[in-house]
C-alpha cells in the first residue's frame, strides 16, 4: 500500500498531485491519500477518480491553512498505523517540505525530484531522480522501511483510474510547536487570469526584453493565444515582473504546449523549468545561446522587431 500526501490550497488541489497519485498507482494498486485540512473535503472525488482507495482527512482547529510541520506529524501518524511501503508527494514546494518534515520525524531519507521508483521488500528501494536542474539522472539506493519521496513535476501524466473512494476522518495528535509555522493571513488578491500551471501556451521573457515595459508585447500576444506569461529569474530579481511569474529551478515548472522564450539566454535553472514543454520556440539575437540547444524552432532576430509582428500577424489570424 502508498500513501500519497495531497497538496491542495484551500480545498483546491494542485494538479501535481494527481500525477503523484498517478505514479502511486503504478507502484500498487492500494492508494490511500491523506489531505490535511477540513477544507479539503472537497478534493475526494477528484482523487478517487485518478486512483485512491481511501482519503484520510486530518482534521483540527488548529489546521485552518497549510502549517508544514503538523502536516507531516499527521502523515507520521498514518505510517504507524498502516505501515505503507511507501509515502510520496508532488515535487511542489508544499510537498518537498512536508516529506522533509516527515523524514525528520521518522528518521528516514528522503528522495525529491523522483522520476523513477522500484519499490522493494527487503527495504533497499531503487530511485532515479533528477540532478542538477534534469541535466543529470541519478539512480540511488534508498534504505529505509518506508521510501519517501517526491515525484519530479511533469514526469508522470494524470492518469484516470476510477475507484470507489471512501473518506475517514481523523484528528492528528498535534504539540503546540507543531503549528509554530503556518499561513495566518493572506493579503492582496488574485492576479486573476490563468497560472503559469495551468497554460498551454506561455510567453516568457528574460533579461533581453530590457525593462518592465518591453513586456507589453508578450502581455499582448499571451492574451491573443489564451496563455500566461512568464519570465526568468533576473527578470524578478530586477523587479520587472512577480515571482509568481518566474520559470525555473526556484520558480514555476511548467509543461505547456506551446513556451515561447523571448530574450532568455537559456540558463540550466530556467530550462529545468520549461523543458517540459512540447513546443520551444526561441527568439533571441544570440543564435549560439545556449536555449538554442533545447528549441523546437528559432527565430534569430531583435524580439523588439519580432514580437510586435508576431502579435499583429496573430491578431490578423483571429479576425
Amino acid at each position: 500500500m502508498i500513501v500519497v500526501y495531497a497538496d491542495h490550497d484551500l480545498g483546491i488541489l494542485d494538479p501535481l498531485s494527481l500525477q503523484a497519485v498517478t505514479a502511486a498507482k503504478a507502484l500498487d494498486a492500494d492508494v490511500q491519500v491523506l489531505v490535511v485540512g477540513a477544507d479539503g473535503r472537497s478534493t475526494a472525488d477528484e482523487l478517487g477518480a485518478h486512483g485512491a482507495t481511501v482519503v484520510h482527512l486530518a482534521v483540527h482547529d488548529a489546521l485552518t491553512d497549510y502549517t508544514p510541520l503538523a502536516a507531516a506529524r499527521a502523515a507520521q501518524q498514518l505510517v504507524t498505523e498502516l505501515s505503507p511501503q511507501a509515502v510520496i508527494s508532488a515535487g511542489t514546494p508544499r510537498g518537498n517540505e512536508v516529506l522533509a518534515h516527515l523524514g525528520a520525524l521518522l528518521d528516514a531519507p528522503m528522495s525529491a525530484d523522483t522520476v523513477s521508483i522500484t519499490l522493494s521488500a527487503s527495504g533497499d528501494h531503487e530511485v532515479v531522480r533528477n540532478r542538477w536542474g534534469g541535466n543529470l539522472l541519478e539512480t540511488a539506493i534508498v534504505h529505509a522501511p518506508v521510501l519517501l519521496a517526491t515525484i519530479a513535476p511533469h514526469t508522470v501524466t494524470a492518469v484516470e483510474s476510477p475507484e470507489s473512494v471512501t473518506m475517514r476522518e481523523f484528528t492528528p495528535a498535534l504539540d503546540p510547536i507543531d503549528t509554530a509555522v503556518r499561513v495566518i493571513d493572506r493579503t492582496g488578491g488574485g492576479g486573476g487570469g490563468i497560472g503559469l500551471a495551468d497554460a498551454r501556451v506561455i510567453v516568457s521573457g528574460g533579461r533581453g526584453v530590457g525593462s518592465a515595459e518591453g513586456f507589453e508585447s508578450l502581455d499582448q500576444l499571451a492574451e491573443l493565444l489564451g496563455g500566461a506569461v512568464g519570465c526568468s529569474r533576473v527578470v524578478t530579481s530586477a523587479g520587472w515582473r512577480p515571482h509568481s511569474e518566474q520559470v525555473g529551478q526556484t520558480g514555476t515548472k511548467v509543461a505547456p504546449d506551446l513556451y515561447i522564450a523571448c530574450g532568455i539566454s537559456g540558463a540550466t535553472q530556467h530550462i529545468a523549468g520549461c523543458r517540459s514543454a512540447k513546443t520551444i520556440i526561441a527568439i533571441n539575437t544570440d543564435k549560439d545561446a545556449p536555449i538554442m540547444g533545447f528549441a523546437h524552432y528559432a527565430v534569430i532576430g531583435d524580439l523588439h522587431s519580432v514580437m510586435p509582428a508576431l502579435v499583429e500577424a496573430t491578431r490578423a489570424a483571429k479576425g
